[in-house]
């Protein structure tokens, strides 16, 4: 079965880096848009980027777009999300979800993707 799997979380300090990746297992990955979601303990989902099977369209959350940048990477069949100047708030569970190719790319609603990951633990200090 084809699931994403994300890596590249970890504990930062505030105004740190991190670069999360996600690769995917039996998944044409040409053919789907991708995104990243986030959970923080207490809080709704919330969708932080995403990006359409060329990888020429993004949408990031507006109030990311100067410190989160997502990315991908056909020939390593991967989906990238780079965070700089991490904040506190920033700290939850980040999952990579992927949607067959359609020409609504990027959907707001988690469960409205086809697949999805376990998701990784971000951490930021204070």
């Amino acid at each position: 079965q084809a699931r994403p799997v994300e890596s590249g979380g970890g504990l930062v300090t505030t105004g740190g880096s991190l670069r999360l990746s996600c690769t995917t297992r039996n998944l044409d990955f040409a053919n789907y848009a991708m995104a990243w979601f986030r959970r923080a303990p207490g809080r709704e989902r919330q969708r932080v980027a995403c990006i359409d099977y060329s990888g020429r369209m993004t949408n990031v959350l507006t109030s990311l777009k100067d410190r989160f940048t997502i990315s991908r990477d056909e020939a390593k069949n991967t989906l990238f999300l780079q965070m700089d100047n991490l904040q506190p708030v920033d700290s939850g569970v980040y999952t990579c979800t992927a949607l067959e190719r359609d020409s609504n790319w990027c959907r707001s609603t988690f469960n409205a993707y086809d697949y999805w990951g376990q998701g990784t633990q971000v951490t930021v200090s204070s």
